[in-house]
């Protein structure tokens, strides 16, 4: 099944499911599948390896990755709340991926660093920086969590953040 063939099951800002899919379909047409997959994979493969760079910070850290993921339903851009619903839509919950599971923030950089590229190329300049801040957003909301709420950002998150931000073009 193509992703812009991907029955919806939740309604994309408050519209009713048939708008909503026509709204993620119009959304999604610009973009291959595998080029979707990309886009739709990132924001929990960021949660996945923002964790593990710390996994101490325990599952609050985890949770606060998935809301901050779930936040891009209320997003001022389409292509956020498209990929929103694409993420919801999964019947299995996981994120597909063009090449397996991410093991690491290298391959994490590479692939936010294709995505930007992508966005360049094919997406609104206003939808592109509004993803691009999205991804950035969620990988910070992990990296702030943890155990000790409000205590600074560790220097290695920091670091991460910085290369992260610099890969999706925020730099």
């Amino acid at each position: 099944m193509l992703a812009s063939e991907v029955p919806m099951s939740h309604a994309v800002a408050g519209e009713p499911p048939a708008a909503a899919h026509r709204a993620v379909s119009l959304i999604v047409a610009p973009y291959s599948a595998a080029e979707w997959d990309l886009l739709s994979s990132l924001p929990n493969w960021t949660v996945v390896v923002s964790f593990t760079q710390a996994p101490e910070r325990g599952v609050a850290a985890g949770l606060a990755g998935l809301d901050a993921v779930a936040a891009g339903r209320s997003f001022d851009s389409d292509l956020v709340r498209a990929v929103v619903a694409t993420i919801y839509a999964r019947h299995d919950g996981s994120a597909s991926a063009p090449r397996g599971s991410l093991a690491d923030a290298a391959e994490l950089l590479a692939v936010a660093r294709a995505a930007a590229r992508l966005l360049e190329r094919r997406a609104d300049p206003a939808d592109s920086a509004a993803y691009r801040q999205w991804v950035q957003s969620v990988a910070a909301r992990v990296c702030r969590a943890g155990p000790s709420p409000g205590r600074p950002v560790a220097r290695s998150d920091r670091r991460f953040l910085d290369r992260l931000g610099d890969a999706l073009g925020l730099g």
